[in-house]
């Protein structure tokens, strides 16, 4: 029971809010791509196998993330406590569970068509070179919403075995959500990030915040119009966009950097917003 419970911290699976934010991409492409006239059981079952994929793939995420951090985690109070950075659970175990998870992940791919397959492999190179960003770069957020939303791409690809510009825009919308929530998590460790020498779009726009983040839910909401005009989505869909623009102005609004209590209730607020999105579009898609 106590490998179990380590391995539940280790994965993160009692802390759901990160596979549900790479979840919710993914739903939105199979979404927007599929024919509700046809069988509805095809969209449920790709539904599944997406959810356990971006379950998989994001503990074995959490896993390479914690094994490159292991030596800054230790310096953190937030993450020392974590299973590698305390020594609970070895580097090689840690290995280990990535390639298990990782084979998993690989059964379930193998359900896709081949276009969907090739394309998800081409991103693993991405997927683990996230952890390193944070040392090469101020915007490792953005390399992490390049990654995190690839899954957008591949729901598409899953139904219409092609690629277009309506996904692209969908997706470019997507991955500047994400550089929102993250910057906003990761005001949480903005003071032991720059005493150990982390970079992040957090500290670079630490004196503006607000006017950052305003910039990406912009760019983020004005892709989900463009959606509903591309994919000629009927005017309900339009009238309830309402709902994602009052939750992404008030977690502009709320934004206290200061407080991370406050930070980490926005940043889990994100997977209401997904949920609100994915409503939007069934909305569009349906009525």
């Amino acid at each position: 029971m106590e490998n179990l419970k380590l391995f539940i911290q280790l994965t993160r699976l009692d802390k759901p809010i990160g596979y549900m934010l790479l979840f919710w991409p993914c739903l939105w492409g199979l979404t927007i791509a599929y024919d509700f006239e046809n069988n509805f059981n095809t969209y449920v079952f790709y539904l599944v196998l997406f959810f356990f994929g971006s379950v998989l793939m994001r503990s074995a995420g959490c896993i390479v993330n914690d094994i490159a951090d292991r030596n800054y985690d230790k310096k953190v109070l937030r993450t020392k406590n974590r299973p590698i950075a305390s020594g609970k659970i070895s580097v090689k175990l840690g290995f280990f569970y990535i390639s298990l998870l990782c084979l998993l992940a690989l059964i379930v791919l193998l359900q896709f068509n081949k276009l969907t397959i090739i394309l998800a492999l081409a991103s693993m190179p991405l997927a683990f070179a996230y952890p390193y960003m944070k040392r090469l770069t101020y915007w490792p957020q953005l390399f992490l919403g390049i990654t995190f939303n690839y899954g957008l791409l591949l729901g598409w690809i899953s139904i219409q075995e092609s690629l277009d510009l309506t996904p692209i825009i969908f997706y470019i919308g997507a991955i500047f959500w994400t550089l929102g929530y993250d910057t906003i998590y990761g005001y949480q460790d903005i003071k032991d990030d720059e005493i150990i020498g982390v970079k992040s779009t957090s500290i670079k726009f630490k004196n503006k915040p607000k006017k950052f983040l305003s910039l990406c839910y912009v760019i983020t909401f004005i892709s989900i119009i463009s959606i509903g005009v591309l994919m000629n989505y009927n005017n309900y869909y339009f009238l309830f966009l309402i709902l994602p623009a009052i939750h992404l102005f008030f977690q502009i609004k709320v934004l206290n950097i200061k407080d991370q209590n406050i930070c980490l209730k926005i940043f889990k607020s994100n997977n209401m917003l997904g949920l609100v999105i994915f409503i939007n579009l069934l909305i569009g898609k349906l009525i």
